[in-house]
């Protein structure tokens, strides 16, 4: 269902047997999402923005068709986040799952920055389960190369009460001092971190005190994790002083040398299920 908020902005709505939702049209961001059996495992600013050409802070945020800011005459993390997206179609699959399919093409601006013919659906597949998945078309005559991710925010009862398994003697880019190193153990967050994990092929676990929430990942190899800590958290836009306790952001992507070239007519997809026990 299609919902306003009091300036406009538009969301959907999803209820079924299993789950509830809300997702943008602006940047196909989900930013709701709790299960019959589970608390909203997104985290939301709780002083984000909800208002045209602003980025969401928090819930799902899409980087496409880049991830960082690798390109001068491009948006940090692509121009999708503030794009208004199409809505294709809403599905009630059964009682229990709701499947919404939105999309972004692209226009005359986009060519101004980005000179490419493209189709991105993003699928939203919701039930006792969240599946997200990227679908980038090159309906284009020559071929591209993207870097992109779902920078999903995970709320946490404390930062210092979750450890992340799965990465384990798994290489990483720490961007932070621009090193490459080995995970040697569960990661526990307990300082500013900005870590892109190479040559990932198994799930991922986040563990808090009172649950576990397990990504599955399909079309990608590298696992971004983040948290700002205190002194860049509490210059950050759309986030309170103190949230960088609350969440913790392990991200699906193409990043770095996972990027990914598209030839023309065909496509890729990117997606991640996330489970909670």
């Amino acid at each position: 269902m299609l919902k306003t908020f009091e300036n406009g902005f538009t969301y959907i709505e999803v209820k079924n047997k299993r789950a509830r939702a809300k997702i943008a049209l602006q940047g196909a961001h989900i930013f709701e999402y709790t299960s019959a059996k589970h608390k909203d495992i997104l985290w939301l600013s709780s002083t984000s923005y909800f208002e045209e050409g602003k980025a969401i802070r928090g819930g799902i945020p899409i980087c496409w068709p880049r991830f960082g800011a690798l390109d001068k005459e491009m948006p940090a993390h692509g121009f999708s986040r503030t794009a208004v997206f199409t809505l294709v179609d809403i599905k009630e699959i059964d009682e229990d799952t709701t499947e919404i399919i939105l999309r972004l093409c692209d226009t005359k601006k986009s060519r101004e920055i980005w000179d490419y013919k493209f189709e991105l659906d993003v699928v939203f597949r919701i039930s006792d389960t969240l599946t997200i998945k990227m679908i980038t078309k090159n309906l284009d005559t020559k071929e591209f190369m993207i870097t992109q991710a779902l920078h999903t925010y995970f709320s946490v009862s404390h930062i210092n009460d979750v450890l992340i398994n799965g990465l384990e003697e798994k290489v990483y880019i720490d961007t932070l001092t621009d090193t490459k190193q080995v995970q040697k153990a569960l990661i526990e967050v307990n300082a500013e971190i900005d870590r892109v994990y190479t040559g990932v092929d198994r799930e991922i676990g986040l563990v808090d005190k009172d649950s576990k929430i397990t990504l599955n990942a399909v079309g990608s190899a590298s696992v971004v994790v983040w948290n700002p800590w205190i002194e860049k958290g509490s210059n950050m836009v759309g986030m309170k002083a103190d949230a960088y306790k609350e969440f913790v952001c392990i991200e699906t992507a193409n990043a770095f040398d996972d990027f990914r070239v598209i030839k023309a007519g065909e496509k890729h997809t990117l997606g991640v299920t996330l489970s909670v026990e």
